[in-house]
């Protein structure tokens, strides 16, 4: 091992979520002669762990199942936690800063815990049983870590009502890799021949996994009130996990909706910038939000957004979009109508200004410094 700060980064899994993503783009900008990072996956090394590990960072994996601690995973992770002997722990997500909180106890010298929480909390009822759990024994522990990490403000006040300590929180947003994520004609056009439609069709899209707080049926909803003979020129565009016919709740949307002929449901993929750049119009449709990835990702391709006022969105946006209420199909489908009718030359100006705002506030490059700087803080208090 080198010389530099050892920092085990401690996440649930590392499939291609939000903050999986997030943790690959910091690793693959920090400074590597700064530090050294190694990656501990409670779960399997799911779609990202090769690729971290190809660029030359270790990965370790606990394989442990959803929702089910075990011993031998524990018994794993104190031997691979007293080999590495780190000088920080971060953790990711509530059960990796969990872990990362419990790996301490394995070392014989005090080392800092940084936790990354990338969740907003509108309502504990909203969430999994299990999670709200380990939410709640967080309030409780929050006090002895060094500092907690927020993506979205929004986040940081939810969570400090929930009995999190105000005074280890760290607000840093989401950073975009703005060199992957760019405007391109070439990717416009070749999302139009994959879905078969014609050139001057205006494409809407939600890039978004399929859970309650996504609003999948606020999106579809606004989709049909939209999707009328007047605009035959609009199709939309759905891409996530979960987001495909196959799911018996999207199903039901799409058909109770009549929409079957003007919706696209791609499920995951790989090859997001790609299609993201292919869009007229990117929305979030969500009731519960904290910095949602997907719309920095659209800005930073150029792209216009409608978005609900959740989380950070409104913020994110800024005047580069349309901004409307939650839970409001109506509103949803006015707002996408407005940017249609404005005409293609006044949305890409919007797009411009919108990459524009990325590239100031979000870009990856903007980012990773304020996290060095966190580690640094922290490494030279625990001297």
């Amino acid at each position: 091992m080198s010389d530099s700060p050892r920092i085990i980064h401690i996440i649930t899994g590392l499939s291609t979520g939000g903050a999986e993503m997030m943790l690959y783009k910091l690793l693959h900008s920090m400074n590597r002669d700064r530090f050294e990072s190694i990656v501990i996956s409670l779960r399997d090394e799911g779609t990202l762990g090769k690729t971290i590990n190809q660029e030359g960072f270790t990965v370790h994996t606990l394989d442990m199942k959803a929702g089910s601690p075990s011993l031998k995973a524990a018994w794993r992770l104190r031997r691979i936690i007293r080999s590495i002997k780190p000088d920080l722990i971060q953790g990711w997500m509530y059960h990796g800063n969990l872990a990362a909180f419990i790996s301490r106890v394995f070392l014989d010298k005090k080392v800092p815990v940084l936790w990354n929480i990338r969740h907003s909390v509108y309502n504990l009822q909203y969430e999994k049983k299990g999670t709200a759990q380990v939410i709640k024994l967080g309030a409780m522990l929050s006090k002895r870590t060094a500092k907690i990490i927020y993506n979205a403000r929004v986040s940081a006040q939810q969570h400090q009502a929930l009995g999190y300590a105000p005074n280890r929180t760290v607000i840093i947003p989401n950073g975009f890799d703005t060199q992957q994520f760019q405007p391109s004609q070439a990717a416009r056009e070749k999302l139009r021949q994959a879905l078969q439609v014609p050139e001057q069709t205006v494409l809407i899209g939600l890039i978004a996994r399929y859970h309650p707080m996504k609003d999948h049926a606020n999106f579809l909803s606004a989709a049909a009130r939209l999707a009328t003979k007047e605009r035959e020129d609009v199709q939309f565009v759905l891409v996530g996990s979960d987001v495909e016919l196959g799911n018996p709740a999207i199903a039901a949307l799409v058909q109770r909706h009549n929409l079957i002929d003007r919706v696209h449901l791609l499920g995951e993929r790989r090859d997001i910038s790609d299609l993201t750049a292919g869009l007229d119009i990117a929305s979030s449709s969500s009731y519960g939000e904290g910095f949602p990835n997907s719309v920095g990702e659209a800005m930073s391709c150029g792209v216009p957004c409608v978005v609900t006022d959740v989380g950070d969105s409104a913020w994110i946006v800024g005047e580069t979009g349309k901004v409307v209420p939650p839970r409001d199909s109506k509103a949803l489908a006015n707002a996408w109508l407005e940017l249609i009718t404005m005409g293609a030359e006044r949305r890409k100006q919007l797009g411009e200004a919108a990459r524009k705002r990325v590239m100031e506030n979000f870009s990856i490059m903007a980012i990773t410094p304020q996290y060095e700087q966190v580690y640094d803080e922290v490494l030279a208090t625990n001297r």
